[in-house]
């Protein structure tokens, strides 16, 4: 059976899931179609959508060209070729709670150079010029909302009659079984991880693509790329980079650890991802700010800071748990706790709670870095319009429900231990705060 996965009451989980089901699609569409054809004004497309209604949101919708779907099939078989080709290191997941642990192929940076060079170079050599994509963004995004949501079927049905492994189940609901998804660990064959593919070399690897294509879209409108452009392109490869050099860790997260491929996770890494994470440099394209260079290397200074800590607190984590605490932590022996817990199975295991170094400052210390980066990555949009900083005011709501399920979830796994856990590290996400 699936472990219920309502945090909230029933009434706000189920109010919630529909609300994302039917709102998301659209706000997609009306996210590119404000930052691209109505000058990043909310209130233009708000009067807009006034004055025609629903006819109006159906006029602006793209319909799904035989270009996007060609750029979309031909980016999602070069990433899977990657992901299936390119030799990379044996890593292996943490133990499932029905006790399987998945292994992996960690091919990342590689993954992630290719793409990269095989873009640029393809721009460089008149093959392919990026800014194509930027011309049809709205009916790829079209495109990939219904191909998602039929990818989101199949998973749904794969689940049902051919799971990849016990760590599968429903919850008596077609809704929720939709929305959470039906299986941890998807694969197709042995090799082929469906959600290393939707989250890490679609989403991800899309963001790092489409921040590129923004900026060569304005340099070839424009003659040149305007520092702010420079600072939100650089920052969010920065961050893309850190992550996939990272990704064997990300493994381990609440994501792919305990989130099951459902409509959640796959159709928000497969359309949320590059839709609403690229939008800030979506909206810097049509709207270059010359910040001026002390401006400019003040927000990409303090912007690398925080996603240096970012990766500092992962990496702390991880290193404490590889070496079972016998690591140095900024110079000196962790504190810890020693925490037990009993499997679905029964067995009773210990895991280690790390309670000094960034861990000590509060219990997600590390999603603070991660917003103010955000924040900086956005901030050479400047504040002539709140759209740019959605995707900011997003990742915080995000953060602090993931930080809050998280929260219970251990509760529930280490009891008393969690106890006296929280009393150690008292505060959730701000130290000093909250």
């Amino acid at each position: 059976m699936a472990e219920s996965k309502t945090v909230h009451s029933p009434l706000l989980t189920y109010f919630s899931m529909l609300s994302l089901l039917t709102l998301c699609p659209p706000f997609v569409i009306l996210l590119w179609y404000t930052m691209v054809h109505a000058d990043g004004s909310v209130s233009q497309t708000f009067d807009y959508l006034k004055q025609h209604g629903l006819q109006g949101l159906i006029d602006i919708w793209p319909r799904p060209t035989a270009t996007a779907w060609k750029i979309i099939a031909c980016y999602a078989a070069f990433e899977a070729a990657l992901q299936l080709l390119l030799p990379g290191k044996r890593v292996e997941g943490p133990i499932s709670p029905m006790g399987n642990r998945p292994v992996y192929k960690a091919n990342g940076v590689a993954a992630y150079v290719v793409t990269l060079v095989t873009y640029l170079g393809l721009w460089w050599f008149g093959i392919f010029n990026p800014t194509v994509v930027y011309d049809h963004l709205g009916e790829i995004f079209s495109a990939l909302i219904f191909g998602s949501f039929v990818f989101c079927i199949f998973l749904y049905i794969k689940g049902r009659v051919a799971p990849s492994s016990t760590d599968s189940g429903s919850c008596g609901n077609v809704i929720i079984d939709f929305y959470w998804g039906m299986e941890l660990y998807p694969r197709i064959g042995k090799h082929f991880d469906i959600k290393v593919f939707t989250n890490c070399r679609f989403g991800m690897m899309s963001w790092a693509v489409l921040a590129v294509t923004y900026c060569i879209k304005q340099y070839e409108v424009n003659g040149r790329v305007a520092d702010s452009m420079l600072v939100n392109t650089v920052l969010m490869l920065v961050y893309v980079s850190k992550f996939f050099w990272w990704e064997a860790g990300y493994w381990s997260t609440m994501d792919i650890a305990h989130d099951r491929a459902g409509f959640y996770i796959c159709w928000g890494c497969l359309v949320w991802v590059p839709s609403i994470y690229t939008s800030p440099g979506m909206y810097l394209v049509n709207h270059p700010v010359n910040l001026g260079t002390q401006l400019a290397l003040y927000i990409l200074v303090a912007g690398i800071l925080c996603i240096y800590i970012n990766y500092d607190c992962d990496r702390q984590r991880q290193e404490f748990r590889r070496t079972n605490g016998k690591c140095l932590v900024w110079g000196k022996a962790p504190t810890k706790i020693v925490a037990s817990y009993t499997t679905t199975s029964g067995e009773t295991k210990n895991s280690l709670l790390l309670t000094s170094g960034w861990w000590g400052l509060s219990r997600h210390f590390h999603y603070v870095p991660e917003i103010l980066s955000a924040f900086f990555w956005t901030v050479p949009a400047l504040f002539n319009h709140f759209l740019p900083f959605f995707y900011v005011i997003f990742l915080t709501i995000l953060l602090f429900d993931r930080a809050k399920r998280d929260d219970d979830r251990c509760r529930s796994k280490y009891g008393k231990y969690w106890k006296v856990y929280c009393e150690k590290v008292p505060y959730r996400i701000i130290p000093g705060i909250y």
